[in-house]
């Protein structure tokens, strides 16, 4: 009995070659009218699927291949009842199929759903991969052309159970994530969590390790690809595992602000931030802030870089760079540092969630951002902030809000002079920030990421010489801290948001 080989492909890349080699090995061609079009204009002999079935395509192209003849050929398995009944009904012994599925991912680019991207939902081609990868163990699935070439490596008539089964593998993830991307398209920003998450992901590149050297990694880029799936590396080698989230960190914080802004982090959490009316300004005061801590760090800034920024990027040992542009000038410059990782990324809408793993399952959330502006602060207090200290309470409420829980952000003049971050408890947070700050704490505002359970924040500062602090409020002790600020002259502001990042 003849075996057949179905095609049907939307990227014709390379399918001539393996079409034209499974011929020669013995299998007859049975194709869809394009693809048949495609391949005889090139000298193969093909059987349409419409001459096998008697049934042409109806509902302007929506229903081709769904038709019994087709299905009992792929999913027919050897047994006798089985293959009788094939038989009985004039099928093919369909041996392989290889099958590209409508390009909805590529055509859509985040917005909603109109009718003609409907139209790019697959049903044919996504039936018919299903039912030869369930039957693998008598039939060969291909779903991309980068897979030809590791097909055609080993003759049809040679290929084992455990090849094929790896094959339905390949088809069963690459239709999952062509419904995985569908769901998304379709999915209401502001719908609830649904009770099936589904999340589409695409491996971009793989790294050298995890965040640490005994564990794999890789990034996967979501869909539409945003972010860091659309950063150009314009000079240096790929990321690392641990130059991805810190970058992430860093990009996200310095693409909060609207004024020219340099931010710099080690360990996913901010070291020194500051704002100027230009952005080698800005980087200047950030490295002034934390001369120590942004050796080996990593910068972004909001604005593209120039030449005088480029000079001093390359006055000391950074791992990577991100901006939204970088000048020829600048690339000139910053060529210096071979091993400078300097990525480009464009500035847009984040992804409205967080994805984090845990033993069993994984946690999602959207994405921290702010909901009370300026004008919802309330002041509980001390003194009338002036519109200067509003633009350091502005800056330093972004901060604490990126940098680890506890936390709590030292600033002035618009650059941060003390962070503390990832303790166990206030207070030591505090310590560190001002401790940093040194003489500086006098006339600063200080910020912290949730609220205050005890006085003993506000004493420090004011012993330090705060002259403003801005907490979320909410504690059953509010009160003691807005005497203790009282007291000492401290303006108080509270904004009824918490941000803890852990």
């Amino acid at each position: 009995m003849d075996a057949w080989a179905l095609i049907s492909v939307s990227d014709k890349e390379g399918v001539e070659d393996v079409a034209r080699s499974l011929q020669e090995q013995g299998l007859k061609l049975l194709a869809t009218s394009s693809t048949a079009q495609y391949l005889q204009e090139r000298g193969l002999a093909v059987q349409t699927v419409e001459s096998l079935t008697g049934f042409g395509a109806i509902l302007d192209g929506r229903v081709k291949t769904l038709h019994p003849v087709i299905y009992a050929g792929l999913l027919a398995s050897s047994g006798a009842s089985h293959q009788a009944q094939r038989i009985g009904l004039g099928a093919p012994d369909i041996r392989v199929v290889i099958v590209n599925l409508y390009p909805f991912e590529q055509r859509w680019q985040g917005e909603d759903v109109d009718t003609s991207l409907i139209e790019e939902i697959d049903i044919g081609g996504v039936s018919l991969l299903r039912a030869g990868a369930k039957n693998f163990e008598r039939v060969a699935v291909l779903v991309s052309p980068t897979q030809y070439a590791a097909f055609l490596a080993v003759p049809w008539a040679e290929q084992d159970t455990s090849f094929r089964r790896r094959l339905a593998r390949v088809a069963f993830e690459h239709v999952a994530y062509y419904d995985a991307v569908i769901a998304q398209a379709l999915r209401a920003p502001d719908e609830p969590w649904p009770e099936q998450l589904v999340l589409a992901g695409r491996r971009q590149g793989s790294l050298r390790y995890g965040e640490n050297p005994h564990q794999p990694g890789a990034f996967y880029r979501t869909v539409p690809g945003r972010g860091f799936a659309t950063a150009s590396i314009v000079q240096g080698k790929g990321l690392s595992y641990n130059n991805y989230a810190d970058a992430d960190t860093a990009v996200r914080l310095a693409y909060d602000f609207e004024q020219p802004t340099a931010v710099v982090v080690k360990h996913q959490t901010p070291c020194a931030v500051a704002v100027a009316d230009s952005i080698d300004r800005a980087y200047v005061r950030a490295h002034e802030a934390d001369p120590v801590s942004i050796f080996g760090g990593i910068v972004a800034v909001n604005r593209p870089v120039d030449g005088p920024l480029a000079q001093h990027l390359t006055d000391i040992f950074l791992e990577v760079v991100v901006a939204p542009a970088v000048t020829d000038e600048a690339r000139a410059v910053l060529a210096q540092k071979k091993n400078l990782r300097v990525l480009v990324m464009p500035k847009e809408p984040i992804e409205n969630w967080d994805l984090r793993g845990i033993w069993g399952g994984f946690l999602v959330q959207p994405h921290d951002t702010f909901k009370s502006a300026r004008r919802k602060w309330r002041h509980v207090a001390g003194p009338e902030s002036s519109p200067a200290v509003e633009e350091d309470l502005e800056l330093a409420w972004k901060v604490v809000a990126r940098a680890k829980s506890n936390a709590i952000v030292v600033a002035k003049a618009g650059v941060t002079l003390g962070i503390g971050s990832g303790q166990t408890n206030r207070i030591d947070a505090a310590r560190q920030a001002l401790e940093r700050a040194g003489a500086g704490a006098r006339g600063a505002v200080l910020a912290s990421d949730g609220f205050f359970p005890f006085d003993d924040v506000l004493r420090l500062a004011s012993e330090c010489g705060v002259a403003v602090v801005i907490e979320p409020g909410g504690s059953v002790r509010d009160q003691d801290s807005i005497m203790v600020a009282d007291a000492a002259g401290i303006t108080l502001m509270m904004t009824d948001e918490r941000h803890f990042r852990h």
